[in-house]
């Protein structure tokens, strides 16, 4: 069966009709899922922190103390050294939004065999080379130590851009969050409390704070150290406007200073930091720009340009 140009048009149409509609409602879909999982987070966060509390008072009076000869020990100087380490890791999946508790474990294990599989990878293609073109041993040898290389490094790259996206997002909505925070506690409403309107009222337009503010609400209900939850806050959050607001709670509790004058000079500094970040971004466009205009702009300007004069000189070339 032939299909005529009418329908072959038809069928394409609908097709980008079907991929528009598909394209706008997606990212509404996406963002309730996200929406309903930083809410199961929060909640999963205050059963865990119920539990620990019960486990806590339950075995209260009951933790035994390492002696002097232990701590003096190689084992528990190499067993010290991996908690710091894992901690450090764990701190660093928490900064890129990944909370699952096996998910260290699961990076270790991709630190070892992505380098494999990339030189596994590796061997096969210089396997498919043929002969005249072969590699010569120092550089088959050089490529192979670059794919275990980039397999050791791919997995601390792609954290470390997931924990850029995410401060991203929170540095550019955490000062209107700031500001419904003053007007919540200027009103008379608890820290807590306001945070977890807050958390509930951003949770549209920017899930992750959403979901960072809904746990930190639950852990200043449930700990009774607001202060650590401030750390524990901060430390998730890793740097920036978040990580700022925490320690500008600390102080202010320590220091017996206002609440909200606190938050008030933090919400301008905020926008402060904001907007230099945004002056910043509009001053490294120019140049930016300078490699796109010369390889794209320029030549179609030129051949707009001169196109009808060489066309001209070229005509009377060969009437002549």
């Amino acid at each position: 069966m032939e299909l005529d140009n009418e329908t072959i048009i038809t069928l394409l149409a609908s097709i980008a009709a079907a991929a528009t509609v598909v394209g706008i409602a997606f990212p509404y879909l996406q963002n309730s899922d996200k929406k309903e999982k930083s809410i199961a987070i929060i909640e999963k966060r205050r059963k865990d922190l119920y539990q620990q509390t019960r486990d806590a008072s339950r075995n209260r009076g009951q933790e035994a103390s390492l002696s002097a000869k232990d701590s003096m020990s190689s084992f528990f100087r190499v067993q010290q050294l991996a908690g710091k380490m894992g901690e450090k890791l764990r701190e660093k999946l928490l900064q890129a939004g990944i909370r699952n508790p096996k998910a260290p474990l699961r990076f270790m294990i991709a630190r070892v065999v992505l380098p494999v599989l990339f030189v596994v990878l590796g061997m096969l293609f210089l396997s498919k080379i043929p002969e005249e073109k072969q590699f010569s041993d120092g550089m088959a040898s050089i490529i192979l130590l670059t794919a275990a290389l980039a397999g050791f490094k791919l997995p601390d790259i792609l954290i470390k851009n997931m924990i850029q996206k995410r401060q991203q997002e929170l540095n550019l909505s955490f000062p209107d969050s700031l500001d419904m925070m003053l007007i919540c506690v200027q009103g008379g409403i608890g820290l807590e409390q306001t945070i977890e309107r807050v958390a509930t009222e951003v949770a549209e337009h920017s899930p992750i704070l959403a979901e960072e503010l809904g746990i930190l609400s639950a852990e200043m209900a449930m700990l009774n150290d607001r202060r650590q939850a401030l750390q524990d806050f901060a430390r998730r959050v890793g740097s920036g406007a978040g990580k700022s607001f925490a320690t500008a709670l600390i102080q202010a509790e320590q220091y017996g200073t206002s609440i909200s004058q606190a938050m008030r000079v933090m919400s301008e500094e905020l926008r402060d930091m904001r907007m230099a970040e945004a002056e910043r971004k509009a001053a490294a466009l120019p140049p930016k720009l300078t490699v796109p205009m010369i390889l794209f702009f320029l030549p179609a300007l030129f051949i707009i340009i001169l196109g009808p004069a060489g066309i001209k000189a070229a005509a009377a070339g060969v009437g002549g």
